[in-house]
C-alpha cells in the first residue's frame, strides 16, 4: 500500500499541471510580446525616435555598430541628432522570446526591416535581426534595457 501512494504521489507531481511559476513565466513572455507589438506599432504611427525614447527604461542601453548610448536621456539626444535619411521607417517582430525564473527579465530577437530616403531621394532597405533585452519596470510595465 505504501509503495502504490509514493507511485501515486509521484505521478501527481509529474502530471504536467503547470506550476505558478510557469504560469508567471508565461504570462510574462505574453508581457513581453505585447510590449514589442505596442514598441513596433509605436514606430509605425509616431517614428522611430519617439518610439525608442517612449520604450527606453531610464537605465538602458542602446547599441548602434560600436556605439553604445547609455541612458534614456543620452537616447534622447541620440535619437534628435541630424540625419541625412528622411521617410525613415523601422518594423520588426520578434520569433523567439524568453523570460529568466524570477520572471523581471527577458530578451527577444526576430527579423527588422528599415527603409528610408538619402540625402538624394534614393530608397534603400537594410533587413537583419534585432536582439532586445527587456525588464519589468516596478510599475509593472516592461520597458528595453539593451537594444
Amino acid at each position: 500500500m505504501f509503495q502504490f501512494l509514493i507511485a501515486t504521489l509521484w505521478l501527481a507531481a509529474c502530471s504536467g499541471t503547470p506550476s505558478n511559476n510557469s504560469v508567471q513565466i508565461s504570462k510574462a513572455k505574453e508581457e513581453i510580446l505585447a510590449a514589442e507589438a505596442a514598441f513596433d506599432a509605436m514606430a509605425r504611427n509616431k517614428g522611430v525616435k519617439e518610439a525608442f525614447v517612449s520604450f527606453a527604461a531610464n537605465d538602458a542601453s542602446l547599441i548602434r555598430g560600436n556605439l553604445v548610448i547609455k541612458g534614456k536621456v543620452a537616447i534622447e539626444e541620440y535619437m534628435n541628432r541630424p540625419s541625412p535619411y528622411t521617410n525613415v521607417k523601422l518594423t520588426w517582430k520578434p520569433d523567439f522570446v524568453d523570460v529568466s525564473v524570477s520572471g523581471d527579465l527577458g530578451y527577444t530577437w526576430g527579423h527588422y526591416t528599415y527603409t528610408a530616403l538619402d540625402s538624394l531621394g534614393q530608397s534603400f532597405e537594410s533587413e537583419g535581426i534585432f536582439r532586445t533585452v527587456w525588464k519589468k519596470q516596478t510599475d509593472g510595465t516592461w520597458r528595453y534595457v539593451v537594444d
